[in-house]
């Protein structure tokens, strides 16, 4: 008995789909496969600048670290020296010396019109008053006093060199020349100003180096400058000239 066969028709295996070379959403190219075609340009890279970041202002700290230091400096000296006035002025109770003219005598008025050269001799009597109970006042040298008459200057001299205590008083007479050239316009104008007013008006001037000792304490040098006006009757010489007023002021100069 024949066995009993079951003939299976032959089934060719159906082959499966491939996946698709290109992608739906991308077009076949005309030429052929699109895996055959030139591949697109690089997109350009753009290069970014670099940033370095900014050194430290080292330079610029230092300058403004000097300046403070500087500044800073100079306030605490500047307290320290008023400080110091402070305590010395309510210490010593400084006071301005006084200074007053109080005699001019002229030896000689001499105007020569063949050289047209004036020459005046005088003498000059100062007074300088020191009111001070603790304070002292050196007058050192390289002093300088002139007379002056309408801007023009008749004579000069100069003051000697001493001490003047607390509390003292000291008469000065000093002695003053002078030569001025092209005077004939100036001897003028004082013969007419005498006729008219009987009058002269006349500047003192004084340049004084001194030294300030307080108590123990000499200072530093400073200059006393005075300015005296005075209005007299005469420039005669070897007469007697009257001072019909005087007035002086007093200030100093480091």
């Amino acid at each position: 008995m024949a066995d009993n066969q079951r003939i299976h028709p032959d089934i060719e295996a159906s082959p499966r789909p491939s996946a698709p070379l290109v992608p739906g959403n991308i077009a076949k190219s005309e030429n052929g496969d699109p895996n055959n075609s030139p591949l697109p340009p690089p997109l350009p890279q753009r290069t970014l600048p670099v940033m370095h970041s900014k050194p430290p202002r080292r330079r610029r700290s230092c300058c403004c670290r000097f300046l403070c230091c500087t500044f800073t400096t100079l306030l605490i000296l500047i307290i320290a020296i008023a400080i110091t006035a402070g305590i010395l002025f309510l210490a010593f109770r400084p006071k301005i010396p006084k200074y007053s003219v109080d005699k001019l005598r002229i030896t000689e008025f001499n105007f020569s019109s063949g050289t047209n050269i004036l020459s005046v001799t005088s003498n000059v009597r100062i007074t300088a008053r020191n009111p001070n109970k603790k304070i002292g006042i050196y007058y050192e040298g390289g002093s300088h006093i002139s007379a002056w008459y309408s801007g023009s200057q008749l004579c000069e001299g100069s003051m000697i060199k001493f001490y003047q205590g607390h509390k003292n008083t000291t008469v000065l007479d000093l002695p003053l020349r002078g030569q001025i050239q092209d005077a004939s316009g100036l001897v003028s104008k004082i013969q007419q100003q005498i006729q008219d007013t009987n009058n002269i008006p006349l500047d003192i001037k004084v340049k004084q180096p001194v030294r300030v000792k307080f108590g123990k304490l000499k200072l530093f040098k400073v200059n006393f400058r005075v300015r005296c006006k005075l209005v007299v009757d005469s420039l005669s010489a070897n007469n007697d000239i009257k001072i019909s007023s005087s007035s002086c002021k007093f200030r100093f100069r480091l």
